[in-house]
């Protein structure tokens, strides 16, 4: 039988994948919100929340969200072999895998999807602060750059957005 994969499956497993490691779209959405409040006063929780939600509609995005929380799950059960193991288990500073997973979603979005991604990344708005404290016992070297990505993205959606030209004849 010839392989097929199920788009909504793919799509369902990775919305569910976030939420299994404790992360919903709702806090995504409150950092867009937080980021993008200052350009666009009128801006809602709701409208940032609806653009997370179209940003994980793509399977790029799905295919790195279920790829960086899989290696975080694998190294937590130290099911990887060594010197990968202790470099994702500490998010070793010069790995930088993560990030570029994380990227291939904001690639999808522009080069301002880049800009808000580094600006989140350096700050840690919001529930990306917590993915990265290292106390838990969770390991989540790829989360919290997934998650910056999708907010990223989302922030660059919203820009893109507002900045629609009329169409000239």
């Amino acid at each position: 039988m010839k392989y097929r994969l199920d788009s909504k499956l793919v799509a369902d497993k990775a919305t569910e994948a976030l939420a299994n490691r404790g992360v919903d779209c709702e806090q995504i959405a409150e950092i867009v919100l937080h980021l993008q409040k200052e350009y666009y006063s009128e801006l809602t929780l709701e409208e940032c929340l609806y653009n997370v939600h179209q940003v994980l509609t793509k399977r790029e995005v799905q295919n790195a969200v279920l790829t960086g929380i899989q290696l975080d799950i694998l190294a937590e059960k130290k099911q990887l072999a060594s010197p990968l193991l202790e470099m994702i288990v500490n998010d070793e500073s010069l790995y930088g895998c993560d990030e570029i997973l994380a990227l291939s979603i904001v690639n999808v979005y522009g080069s301002i999807g880049l800009t808000n991604f580094g600006h989140i990344d350096k700050v840690k708005p919001g529930i990306i602060e917590r993915l990265n404290d290292k106390t838990g016992g969770q390991v989540h070297t790829f989360l919290d750059d997934i998650v910056a990505a999708i907010a990223a993205s989302a922030c660059s959606r919203i820009a893109h957005g507002k900045h629609v030209a009329p169409d000239r004849d």
